[in-house]
């Protein structure tokens, strides 16, 4: 069995910059509406790439979920990174996307119309809320201050799964509108 040592001083030097990051993004989306820029590119596949990314996400959650139920610590943490590199790509296409697009707007009336705005809502401000949390769970996680993770990850990960399938749920409902 691997012994692990908890490095508290790599997480105290790791979170201000996880705050950093997280400011930054959360002020880059906020203000995406209203910047445009011209990518030179057509951006029409980044929304299913976006949704493919998401999905890439929950399956990797899930799997990492599994391989830590398993006793299998090595395979949970590169899991883990791999889903963090896949979101880190999402989100830097989905601001891209977002600074150089007009938004698509929902199509559709009635019931389905209220569960599309519902799902969009909670999506929106749970990734809003998650996203720091998540790079702090991330931190514990690779500082081995186990206790700290899996107090953190006890809400944020069923948070996170949530964001990453609501996503491509979202996307395929908005799809026929664009």
């Amino acid at each position: 069995m691997t012994q692990y040592t908890s490095n508290p001083e790599l997480a105290k030097k790791l979170v201000p910059l996880a705050y950093i990051i997280s400011v930054i993004v959360i002020g880059l989306i906020a203000v995406m509406g209203f910047i445009k820029i011209d990518l030179g590119f057509d951006t029409s596949i980044l929304p299913a790439i976006h949704s493919t990314l998401n999905t890439i996400t929950f399956f990797l959650l899930l799997l990492a979920l599994y391989f830590i139920k398993s006793g299998n610590v090595n395979a949970h943490k590169n899991t883990i990174l791999t889903a963090m590199v896949v979101s880190a790509f999402f989100l830097v296409s989905y601001v891209l996307y977002h600074m150089s697009t007009e938004p698509t707007l929902y199509c559709k009336q009635g019931t389905i119309r209220t569960v599309y705005f519902i799902l969009l809502n909670t999506h929106i401000v749970l990734a809003g809320v998650v996203f720091p949390f998540i790079l702090i769970s991330f931190i514990r996680g690779i500082s081995y201050q186990i206790e700290k993770h899996k107090k953190l990850v006890r809400w944020v990960y069923p948070i996170w799964l949530y964001v990453a399938l609501t996503g491509p749920i979202l996307y395929l409902m908005l799809r026929p509108c664009r």
